[in-house]
């Protein structure tokens, strides 16, 4: 069985901000509300259940541009979002630069 792919795109995201919305976009779909612009509820919704994949559905996750993204977050935010991916065994996180 073939693991869905979903791309982010580190072109746009060049705040905090605008990664949650990225990842909401990306990751969610038919929500009535808001993910929370966290690192909790990123974890959350790497797990799934949240409209694109079920919970603990295996996916992979591509984050292009990400050398751009890289410019514009914080460090410690970053090094923090790798560490959360890296720690969700159903993703398969690849980063382009």
């Amino acid at each position: 069985m073939m693991k869905t792919e979903y791309v982010i795109n580190g072109t746009r995201i060049k705040s905090e901000k605008i990664f949650y919305n990225e990842i909401e976009k990306v990751l969610t779909s038919g929500l009535t509300w808001k993910i929370g612009r966290n690192l909790n509820a990123f974890n959350d919704v790497l797990r799934g259940g949240f409209g694109c994949y079920d919970y603990g559905e295996e996916f992979i996750l591509k984050w292009k541009n990400f050398s751009v993204s890289e410019r514009h977050l914080d460090p410690g935010f970053l090094k923090r979002v790798l560490g959360i991916l890296e720690e969700n065994e159903n993703v398969t996180f690849v980063k382009f630069k």
